[in-house]
């Protein structure tokens, strides 16, 4: 296999695997390959530098640790996650009914958090009841 570095006739550049350099010339001479923005068949290699096996590249990221962010967007999502828990909470699988006794001045008002089925959430927001998917699946996200 082989990775190209592509460039389409408007300019977007991409890239794409190949079986080898004979598959690219093959596919490019019968304009199968396409932008992967765009969709133009126009589609030329551009410079690209190799990789070369056996080097290892040295990156703070790859040194980290799994359970450390490895992206801003990651840290974003820690840090909404963390806050969320300290500061609400969690009602597991009575996410629903809770949110309805909230609303309806029944419990004590607060910020929940918890599981909800597609039509429940649904029908919470039909009845004007505020609620918003959580970026993480579940409370073993810890």
């Amino acid at each position: 296999m082989i990775k190209y570095a592509l460039k389409c006739s408007k300019g977007h550049q991409f890239e794409s695997w190949f079986k080898d350099s004979a598959a690219f010339e093959s596919l490019s001479k019968a304009k199968q390959i396409s932008c992967a923005i765009c969709g133009a068949t126009k589609v030329e290699k551009t410079i690209m530098a190799p990789a070369v096996s056996g080097v290892k590249k040295s990156n703070a990221a790859d040194d980290a640790p799994l359970s450390q962010p490895s992206s801003p967007a990651e840290a974003a999502l820690k840090e909404m996650r963390d806050h969320l828990r300290k500061n609400s909470d969690y009602v597991g699988t009575e996410f629903a009914a809770e949110a309805r006794r909230i609303h309806d001045g029944e419990s004590d008002q607060r910020s929940i958090w918890g599981e909800a089925t597609k039509e429940d959430a649904k029908s919470l927001k039909d009845d004007g009841i505020p609620v918003a998917p959580l970026p993480w699946m579940s409370r073993q996200d810890d």
